[in-house]
């Protein structure tokens, strides 16, 4: 015997009250008689959409790339090689892009649960928390460690520059995974 279906059509205060926190409404939008399939499943965010990289250990990498999803190949590599210094890998990280993915602290800690944060190229307030930090320096908060550097750019290649900045990285680093 087959199954039987049933279209219900709920009225609007039904789904207003429903969906008062979420729903948008458009003045210039026109109605429409068309009947709207339900989703088989609820809509969540997904937290390996937003991050690449495993997250094992609750380093959690937040970058500013234009270019690229999370890195660029060349950004990626620098970071792996830092990475495997401090004997971490991707597996044990989460590298979020603040430009495809503007992401408050609150919901980073939510999905994520760091126990590291470093920012590279993002500021605290750009993820919204109280306060600024200046570059390399530690600072612990709500049960997590902080460090903003610039952006991996800079870090990139064989120049004086680069190469400071890289000192300036892997001594803050050391410090921050007590290598």
């Amino acid at each position: 015997m087959g199954a039987i279906t049933a279209r219900i059509q709920l009225p609007d205060f039904i789904l207003a009250d429903w969906y008062k926190d979420a729903l948008v409404i458009l003045n210039d939008v026109q109605p429409s008689n068309k009947i709207v399939e339900p989703l088989a499943e609820p809509l969540q965010i997904k937290p390996e959409k937003i991050f690449l990289g495993d997250n094992k250990k609750g380093v959690v990498i937040v970058v500013k790339e234009t270019e690229a999803v999370y890195l660029n190949d060349e950004s990626l590599q620098f970071l792996s090689n830092i990475l495997g210094a401090c004997k971490l890998n991707l597996g044990d990280v989460a590298i979020v892009n603040h430009h495809s993915q503007t992401l408050q602290y609150s919901i980073l800690k939510e999905l994520l649960q760091p126990n590291y944060l470093l920012l590279f190229d993002v500021d605290a307030k750009d993820i919204n928390l109280p306060f600024t930090l200046p570059n390399y320096q530690l600072f612990p908060y709500d049960k997590c460690n902080f460090l903003t550097v610039p952006s991996l750019q800079k870090m990139l290649g064989n120049t004086q520059e680069a190469k400071l900045e890289k000192s300036k990285l892997w001594l803050s680093l050391k410090k921050m995974f007590n290598i």
